[in-house]
């Protein structure tokens, strides 16, 4: 099925909705907040059984993995690719815009320009995660920084010639430095300057950061591209003291037409995580859709 209609078909379904989707790494990885890594027919599989209407792909190097056999077995579980997570660039390469090592912030550029053709054929937004990297010793943050404005314009500027989109994630002070909270994050989009660059919004790291998340959410309107949730112990929505139905209230609010992709731990197991995650964020989506 080509990807226009399938995306045309599953908007159908779920006219006027945010629709679900999870994460999937297409290799077995190191981050424990990928729900389901390894074995793809199966997972792809297990994820349309469960009701997913979307898969999340993190992928680590689209050069390692055959993008074909991947939108085939996309296509035949019926699944949209909302987002491509690039984050174990980091977390298994070392890669990242603001690294005192010149070549590795080439690389790093080079990995997510790498990315872009494989995003244009899903339609789906690249996400910025940990690639933008941390401050290590040696380097100001401000230089920091203008490194991070340099690699986001190039990326953001190659990606716009195919309609690709471009969102980078706010992450909590104890993984990074740099971009923690939304107004950082606003604040950088004015410094790219580039319509296709935007953000992806977290729960778990806005359970840390934000002082509302639902203000924050609206704060950023048009801006959200994407957006993760998982609860406030980073376990599958329901799991903590989130209020998920005031959070996506607010989503809805903003006009966001997107997908709501789950990114939280495998606890106790990948399967009973994905079913309860959908089992409780349903009955809340179709909530405040009927209220609309």
């Amino acid at each position: 099925m080509p990807r226009a209609n399938l995306r045309k078909m599953v908007g159908a379904r779920k006219e006027l909705s945010m629709n679900l989707s999870i994460v999937y790494s297409t290799r077995q990885t190191q981050f424990q907040a990928a729900t389901f890594s390894g074995g793809l027919e199966t997972n792809l599989s297990k994820i349309a059984s469960f009701g997913y209407d979307g898969v999340e792909l993190a992928i680590r190097d689209p050069s390692q993995v055959n993008i074909d056999e991947l939108e085939k077995l996309v296509q035949k579980n019926n699944l949209i690719v909302p987002a491509i997570g690039t984050g174990q660039a980091w977390g298994e390469e070392g890669l990242s815009f603001t690294d005192p090592d010149p070549e590795v912030r080439t690389v790093a550029v080079e990995r997510i320009r790498s990315h872009i053709p494989v995003a244009e054929r899903f339609q789906a937004v690249i996400i910025i995660g940990l690639i933008r990297g941390i401050l290590k010793p040696g380097v100001s943050h401000p230089q920091a920084m203008e490194w991070m404005y340099e690699a986001l314009r190039s990326c953001s500027q190659a990606a716009k010639t195919l309609g690709v989109r471009l969102a980078l994630e706010p992450i909590n002070r104890y993984e990074t430095s740099l971009i923690n909270y939304v107004q950082q994050g606003l604040d950088l989009i004015k410094e790219v300057r580039e319509d296709n660059f935007g953000l992806l919004l977290d729960t778990f790291h806005m359970n840390i950061e934000e002082p509302s998340i639902e203000e924050s959410i609206r704060a950023c309107g048009d801006r959200i591209f994407h957006f993760h949730v998982a609860d406030s112990n980073r376990w599958h929505p329901g799991a903590g003291h989130l209020n998920f139905e005031s959070v996506l209230k607010a989503l809805h609010v903003t006009g966001y037409q997107g997908f709501v992709s789950g990114e939280f731990l495998a606890h106790p197991d990948a399967d009973t995580a994905a079913q309860k995650s959908i089992n409780y964020l349903k009955p809340i989506i179709n909530k405040i859709i009927r209220l609309q």
